[in-house]
């Protein structure tokens, strides 16, 4: 059994989601200047974005998405046990794989990356190689995989209690 479940991450994840739309809306250079962004970036040698230093269009569009995100997920965390395994069994390796797909290409395509190198041209593409979506990116993949396997470990606890009640009334007729 799971120390914590996956409802109880997936729901701090979504309230993640909400604050982090919250600060994209009123102050993004909160976002920019904390430390786990700075660190992470500088490690992984990411520029930082400008973009996200004052408020605009594009952050407030973001906000909006996370915030979506966050509601949608909450709602989500409602569902009944056997549903709900279903639902985050199926939501939870795509997230963690496209989060991965994310993190690596922010990753690898940054200027003087491994791949891109130091001789290609600017593309519309660079502004996801920066430390705020790479930082992003990463702890949602971590989070994902961690729900991934929780759920996987409560779906067998669901199947074994489903068996032994199924069990329990073939015993009671």
């Amino acid at each position: 059994m799971a120390i914590i479940s996956s409802s109880t991450i997936i729901r701090a994840l979504s309230l993640f989601h909400l604050s982090l739309s919250y600060f994209l809306i009123t102050s993004p250079s909160t976002v920019i200047n904390q430390s786990l962004v700075v660190i992470l970036g500088l490690s992984m040698r990411l520029p930082t974005s400008p973009s996200f230093s004052v408020a605009s269009p594009s952050t407030a569009l973001s906000a909006l998405f996370l915030a979506l995100q966050g509601l949608t997920d909450l709602t989500a965390c409602a569902l009944p046990d056997e549903i709900s395994s279903y639902y985050w069994g199926s939501q939870a390796p795509i997230r963690c794989t496209f989060f991965f797909a994310l993190s690596g290409y922010a990753y690898a395509f940054k200027p003087e990356g491994p791949i891109r190198g130091v001789s290609q041209q600017a593309s519309p593409w660079d502004n996801l190689n920066t430390s705020v979506v790479f930082t992003w990116s990463f702890l949602e993949m971590i989070s994902w995989f961690w729900i991934f396997i929780t759920v996987r470990e409560e779906r067998e606890e669901l199947a074994v209690r489903k068996a032994e009640r199924k069990k329990a009334e073939e015993n009671m007729l």
